[in-house]
């Protein structure tokens, strides 16, 4: 059987639909990162109090509180990296064996199509896990080279340095942040594509729920509304001379 005749057996409807999906994620990812001035997203929000973060934590003695954070911000993309692992194993064990999800299928009155047609579709959620799973993995990475950093800003506004320093950090700890909030969109999309195995029509709708979600948390939430109340303060204090 041909590429040609492969592509075939997926109907106009599947590709709209696949490609939705794709646009919706890559398209909310942008969108997020990029918001308009006027309106920025939570993540923008939160990447300003990552700032007054480091800020403070130059002058907080002893500095407990925040290894704590850096810490437990670790340990949350170690479990979904772990996670995300999981369900790749079971995805790929799955391709291995789609006699069993055909039969389910059938069973469902569901379109009882080809185990090529069955395996493209699972290929899917594993393509999206598999981002998400590269990308919790570099964000656990970038928390560790920022909890290194936070070890080296000096405990003293006045010294040299100090705030610099702590700059370093928060940027450092922005980007895994960012690089985490990516993953998680990955695994949130990855969710919605289970959908097809039920139909385009079915992916189409999960797909606009997912983007509507996304997009009323960054955007339209009550935790935007908090974090917007008192801005973040980026600014060091004055030093004197």
């Amino acid at each position: 059987m041909t590429l040609i005749d492969r592509l075939a057996l997926f109907s106009p409807l599947d590709l709209i639909a696949c490609a939705l999906l794709l646009l919706s994620w890559l398209g909310i990812g942008w969108r997020i990162e990029n918001a308009p001035k006027g309106k920025p997203s939570v993540s923008e929000l939160m990447a300003q109090f990552r700032h007054e973060w480091m800020i403070q934590m130059v002058s907080r003695q002893p500095r407990i509180f925040d290894a704590q954070l850096i810490s437990n911000l670790r340990q949350g993309t170690a479990f979904f990296a772990s996670a995300s692992m999981i369900a790749i194993g079971g995805g790929l064990a799955l391709i291995g064996n789609t006699d069993q999800l055909v039969g389910v299928a059938r069973n469902l009155s569901l379109d009882s199509a080809p185990a090529f047609v069955w395996d493209v579709k699972i290929l899917l959620v594993l393509l999206l896990l598999s981002n998400a799973f590269l990308k919790y993995v570099w964000a656990h990475r970038l928390f560790g080279y920022c909890f290194v950093l936070m070890g080296a800003v000096p405990n003293s506004g006045d010294a040299p340095n100090a705030f610099k320093r702590a700059e370093q950090a928060a940027d450092l700890s922005i980007t895994a942040a960012r690089s985490f909030n990516r993953a998680m969109r990955s695994t949130y999309f990855s969710l919605a594509s289970v959908a097809w195995l039920v139909g385009p029509l079915a992916l189409i709708a999960t797909t606009l729920i997912t983007l509507a979600v996304l997009y009323r948390r960054e955007f339209a939430s009550q935790s935007r509304q908090i974090l917007q109340r008192l801005p973040a303060d980026t600014k060091p204090p004055q030093t004197s001379a």
